[in-house]
């Protein structure tokens, strides 16, 4: 049987207690979050060196608005710890190589989903760059000065910030609760999606003041060439675990509609804890 659940109203302010309950299950459970942080930098520096030794180094602040949006995807592991924190079970490297998960499949879909608009953001740069920029791609410090000091590069960083922004607020509203939801419930992709973007509808202001300190901490981050991600990663992890229990609730008994489960979510089903 499919779960059925719906959204509970939290104070404004509570994104705040999230980020502080991120914290503290952050030095719960120190030498694995900064494990999961730093292979999340590494990645993302891996990436960076090969653009730079591409030639592409003009590319990198593109990549690095990427990882925000795949972001979410990456977490699951720190999610899983987030659970196991809850009933006290043992944090270990199992949480990160073998999460446990009720909609498997449903959470596949849902980061291709986050890939394809990882690939409309790429596509729209490429379209922006030729639109703004004459001649081939230049080093990273060049283009940091052609964007801050001429009239198309500003153009170019207006608009560029534009598009981006709104791609990543369509990125949080469709994942701020949805993969969290997929880990622990029998739901399908569009129930939990409908779900996260719902909050979003339903209590902007709290969803909006979560996405401006998640974005807050990730410029932080970015000024530190990225190497705050070692800490900020993990903690923003434990804090959106926090955030989809404190506002994902199961329908009472008696309130629940009959509902057919799919073939699809009955092999997803696993014997997790509410």
């Amino acid at each position: 049987m499919t779960d059925q659940v719906r959204l509970r109203r939290v104070d404004n302010e509570a994104p705040w207690e999230w980020l502080a309950g991120g914290w503290s299950d952050l030095k719960r459970t120190t030498p694995l979050s900064l494990y999961v942080g730093a292979a999340f930098v590494v990645g993302a520096g891996l990436i960076t060196a090969l653009l730079w030794i591409a030639g592409l180094s003009s590319w990198i602040p593109v990549a690095a608005g990427g990882f925000a949006l795949v972001g979410p995807v990456f977490a699951v592991g720190v999610y899983e710890m987030g659970r196991r924190l809850e009933t006290d079970a043992p944090v270990d490297m199992s949480a990160l190589t073998a999460p446990r998960l009720r909609s498997p499949s449903q959470i596949a879909m849902l980061a291709a989903l986050l890939l394809f608009i990882y690939l409309v953001w790429m596509r729209i740069a490429i379209m922006l760059f030729a639109l703004f920029v004459t001649g081939e791609y230049v080093p990273f410090t060049e283009f940091t000065r052609y964007v801050l000091t001429h009239p198309d590069g500003l153009q170019l960083a207006i608009v560029g910030t534009i598009v981006g922004g709104f791609l990543a607020l369509v990125v949080f509203a469709v994942s701020a609760l949805s993969i969290p939801v997929l880990m622990n419930r029998r739901v399908d992709i569009v129930t939990a999606v409908t779900l996260s973007v719902s909050a979003l509808i339903s209590q902007p202001r709290v969803m909006l003041l979560w996405a401006w300190i998640i974005a807050m901490i990730l410029a932080a981050s970015a000024l530190t060439g990225f190497l705050g991600l070692i800490v900020a990663f993990p903690v923003l992890g434990f804090a959106t675990w926090r955030s989809y229990r404190a506002m994902v609730e199961d329908v009472p008994e008696a309130e629940r509609r009959p509902v057919t489960p799919t073939s699809e979510l009955k092999e997803d089903d696993h014997p997790l804890p509410g």
